[in-house]
């Protein structure tokens, strides 16, 4: 040996720091369309509530 090291391999981390920036990413755009939906969800549920209403004999 003459004292030369070799570069550590960092193939894992290069793995985990992709993983961790798609898991990121996705979670993103699926907050952005839930909150692109809260106002057509608000909706729907207002007129559920006004069609649940009883009919009694």
């Amino acid at each position: 040996m003459n004292g030369a090291t070799q570069p550590k391999d960092r193939f894992w981390l290069y793995v985990g720091i992709a993983v961790f920036v798609i898991v990121t990413g996705i979670l993103l755009i699926k907050q952005s369309e839930n909150e692109k939906f809260a106002p057509i969800k608000q909706q729907v549920e207002a007129e559920n509530a006004q069609m649940n209403i009883r009919v009694l004999n």
